[in-house]
């Protein structure tokens, strides 16, 4: 249950109160077949909540800290210019996963490249693309002027591969691209592989996946997905793809246990958070719905237990 808290916690640092941009063209475009998550993330609407804004300092992982760094070195302001920002985490035989950004907003392009010139640096042409470097051992690209990709290198690269042709891209891995159109109308959204949900969801049942021979069960779940808002409360809903309703209800019935069980010893911030989590069974489908009011999150956020599963 604690792993579970913390794998909401990351979720719950993206607020929403606006309407939802959807993945770019470009973007879709670049991002390679074997997907293992995407994660999308409306900066406008994390820029219009103070609330948001709290969380986002709070809990913000070091991996998206350096991307924010990475874009400032290179002259783009996260808090002004980045309108969207898409994360593609990508398997690559034998290399293990890549991962690329891909920001969208409104870029002071010709200021971008006045900065390089002045600071004479060349962009390494890859295909019909110019590459510039950032921090961290970051790179980048302009797909358009509205759009930047950026990552290290070979995931930079393997994503212009995508775009021009030299491997396969999203819209060929059909099941992954389908799942996009059931969550990208919230500001906040993610997709994820049959491998990251197996590992998720193993971490969320902790002990009680040892208990019911989780190695088995887990064959039969084939992927994620979850959208997160903030129009009336604190929402957060995920499904869980398996392939049978039997499936599904032995996994509902196992968190069920999980939350049950740990309620029991809970202090009463911890059961504010677990009278908040709702889990059932439709058809195939694993379903957890979290919601709570303003109130009840601003209690859970300044906590001891948020602090802890946060970190």
């Amino acid at each position: 249950m604690r792993k579970l808290a913390h794998f909401m916690a990351f979720i719950l640092l993206l607020e929403t109160v606006a309407v939802a941009m959807p993945l770019g063209t470009n973007a879709r475009a670049v991002i390679p077949s074997d997907i293992q998550q995407i994660i999308c993330v409306d900066y406008r609407a994390l820029r219009s909540s103070d609330t948001a804004m709290a969380l986002k300092a709070q809990v913000l992982p070091q991996s998206l800290k350096q991307f924010e760094e990475a874009l400032k070195s290179v002259g783009v302001d996260t808090d002004k210019d980045v309108d969207q920002l898409t994360f593609a985490s990508y398997r690559v035989p034998k290399q293990g996963v890549r991962v690329v950004g891909v920001a969208q907003g409104l870029f002071p392009v010709k200021a971008f490249y006045k900065r390089m010139n002045l600071r004479k640096i060349k962009a390494a042409k890859y295909h019909s693309s110019f590459i510039y470097p950032m921090s961290s051992g970051m790179e980048m690209t302009f797909l358009d002027d509205n759009t930047l990709l950026f990552g290290d290198h070979s995931a930079l690269t393997g994503a212009l591969d995508v775009r021009d042709g030299y491997s396969t891209g999203l819209d060929s891995n059909t099941q992954m691209a389908d799942m996009i159109s059931n969550v990208d109308s919230g500001p906040v959204w993610s997709i994820l592989d049959q491998q990251g949900t197996q590992n998720m969801l193993r971490s969320a049942l902790g002990d009680a996946a040892r208990l019911a021979d989780y190695e088995t069960v887990k064959k039969r779940l084939l992927a994620s997905r979850y959208v997160m808002n903030f129009n009336s409360g604190v929402n957060f809903d995920m499904d869980v793809l398996t392939t049978d309703s039997m499936t599904a209800a032995t996994l509902s019935s196992l968190l069920k246990a999980g939350v049950m069980y740990k309620k029991m010893n809970a202090t009463p911030v911890e059961k504010i958070a677990m009278d908040s989590l709702t889990v059932n069974s439709d058809s195939s489908n694993l379903q957890l719905h979290f919601k709570t009011d303003d109130k009840k999150f601003q209690s859970l956020m300044h906590s001891e237990l948020f602090a802890a599963v946060s970190k």
